[in-house]
């Protein structure tokens, strides 16, 4: 999503929320401070951070140097927080503007940045909460496929996809000792299966 100077004036004039961050950032500001941000942003529903306006209401645009090949920029927060970051780099009559747009993090995973799960409070940032950690990794939910099935055999299996599996796991393992594993002992093998 690409942003006019009009979508910046909407955002100046608008509350600053969860989704969008102001900073002045005239001159520079700094990528490790920018990398917390985004991952900040990411694990409060995503929004944007915008550089070059002030953050104080009446906001007003005054320009930013900060990231002056904003592409390469992108690229590194990618790297750094594996989230699809973009960014909008909009010439406002009053000066450049850089917007980076933070998608949402996924359900049940919070972002780090520097080894740390960060989130917005105020103007500020802090590491996340035992609690809200807790919260968000609980969003997953239960993983059914870990569960033992007590009443379930060998014979409720489908024997193609058995030999199937062993298949695979000839070629990638290279063990070929594995096909003359009865199909039991080689689901057990695999750990798949447990007290036959």
């Amino acid at each position: 999503m690409k942003w006019t100077p009009e979508q910046v004036n909407v955002a100046l004039n608008a509350a600053e929320g969860e989704t969008v961050e102001f900073k002045e950032a005239k001159r520079r500001f700094s990528f490790d401070e920018l990398l917390k941000y985004c991952a900040a942003i990411a694990n409060e529903g995503g929004g944007s951070i915008l550089l070059g306006a002030t953050d104080r209401r009446p906001r007003r645009v005054v320009g930013t140097q900060a990231f002056l090949q904003p592409e390469r920029t992108r690229s590194s927060l990618i790297e750094q927080i594996h989230l699809g970051v973009s960014f909008s780099e909009v010439f406002h009559p009053d000066g450049r503007i850089l917007v980076f747009h933070v998608p949402p993090r996924p359900t049940g995973v919070p972002i780090k940045a520097k080894g740390v799960y960060w989130q917005r409070e105020a103007d500020s940032l802090k590491p996340m909460s035992e609690d809200r950690l807790r919260a968000v990794f609980s969003e997953m939910g239960h993983d059914f496929s870990a569960d033992i099935c007590r009443s379930a055999s060998i014979n409720d299996l489908d024997l193609n996809v058995i030999e199937q599996f062993r298949r695979r796991w000839i070629a990638k393992s290279g063990n070929h000792a594995l096909g003359a594993l009865s199909a039991e002992q080689l689901l057990s093998d695999a750990e798949a299966i447990v007290d036959g």
